[in-house]
C-alpha cells in the first residue's frame, strides 16, 4: 500500500501551523517530496548489503513476520518491473523502453524465435527458445566471445551492460548480447516516479486537492520516515532551526529502532 501524498502534505502543513511556524506552499513541498522519497529509496540498497550479512550470519530474527531482511527486500517490490529492450541499430544495443529511469538490472531473459544453428537437433521441434543471459563485465565479455570453448550460444547467451549516447535520457544504461536474440526482456528496479501534490483553487482563493495527484511509491511503513524528511528540509526554508533539530531528532529515533 502506497503512501497518499495528500495525507502527508496536510500532516506536514499541520504540524508547521501549530505554533505558527511558516508555511509550505505546494511547489516546495512537491520539491522536498520527490528529494525524500529519492533519499529513502536509495537507502534500501546499502541497507540491504548489511541486512544481508546478517541473514548469512544467522544473526537475525527469522520468524515469518519478523525477518527485517525480507522486510526490506519488500519495499521494492513497487519498483519490480519486467521491461521489454528494444534493439538499436546505431550503437548495436539493446536499450529499454521505459520511460522510468532503470537503477538496477535483474534477470536478463533473450528470446531467440529461430535457434536451429545454435542448439541441438532436438529444437526443429520448438524452435523458440528463451535463455537466461549472463551479464557480465566488459572485459570477461571480450575474453569469453574470443574462445571457441566458451563462445556465447542461443541456449547460454552472454551480456554486458554499457552506456550509449543514443539512448533515452530518462534510461542511461543498455545491453549488448550475444548472439543476437530476436528480443529481451529484462527484470529490473526501476526509480520512484515523482509525487506531486496537485490542486485547483477555490472560491476564496484556496489550494483544493485534485485527483490527478501522483502519490508517493513507498510502502506505508515509509510515512513518518516521508513526514520527518520533508519537515526537515522544510525547517530550513522557514527559518526555523527548531523545526529542523526536532525532525533530526526523530529521524534518528525511527532508523535506530529499524536497525536495532
Amino acid at each position: 500500500m502506497a503512501v497518499g501524498i495528500n495525507t502527508v502534505y496536510q500532516t506536514v502543513l499541520y504540524i508547521l501551523n501549530k505554533e505558527q511556524r511558516g508555511y509550505l506552499p505546494p511547489s516546495e513541498f512537491n520539491s522536498f517530496a520527490e528529494l525524500v522519497q529519492l533519499e529513502i529509496f536509495n537507502s534500501y540498497f546499502p541497507d540491504g548489503n548489511q541486512l544481508n550479512r546478517y541473514n548469512q550470519n544467522n544473526t537475525q530474527n527469522n520468524t515469518e513476520f519478523f525477518n527485517i531482511f525480507e522486510n526490506n527486500r519488500y519495499k521494492l517490490y513497487p519498483f519490480e518491473n519486467e521491461i521489454d529492450f528494444e534493439f538499436d541499430t546505431i550503437s548495436n544495443s539493446w536499450q529499454p523502453t521505459s520511460e522510468r529511469q532503470v537503477r538496477l538490472l535483474g534477470n536478463i531473459i533473450s528470446t531467440y524465435n529461430s535457434t536451429l544453428t545454435n542448439t541441438t537437433p532436438s529444437a526443429k521441434i520448438n524452435p523458440k527458445l528463451n535463455s537466461i543471459t549472463q551479464n557480465v563485465s566488459k572485459s570477461d565479455y571480450d575474453k569469453i566471445v574470443r574462445s571457441k570453448l566458451t563462445a556465447p550460444t542461443a541456449k547460454y547467451p552472454l551480456a554486458y551492460q554499457t552506456n550509449s549516447i543514443t539512448l533515452a535520457p530518462n534510461s542511461p544504461v543498455c545491453l549488448v548480447i550475444s548472439p543476437l536474440p530476436d528480443s529481451v526482456k529484462v527484470n529490473c528496479i526501476l526509480e520512484p516516479t515523482k509525487p506531486t501534490w496537485n490542486f485547483y483553487t477555490g472560491n476564496q482563493g484556496q489550494y483544493i486537492f485534485d485527483n490527478t495527484s501522483t502519490n508517493f511509491q513507498l510502502d506505508i511503513s515509509e510515512k513518518t520516515n516521508l513526514i520527518i524528511g520533508i519537515l526537515k528540509y522544510a525547517g530550513v526554508v522557514v527559518n526555523n532551526p527548531t523545526v529542523i533539530e526536532v525532525a533530526e531528532q526523530e529521524a534518528r529515533k525511527v532508523e535506530v529502532n529499524e536497525k536495532s
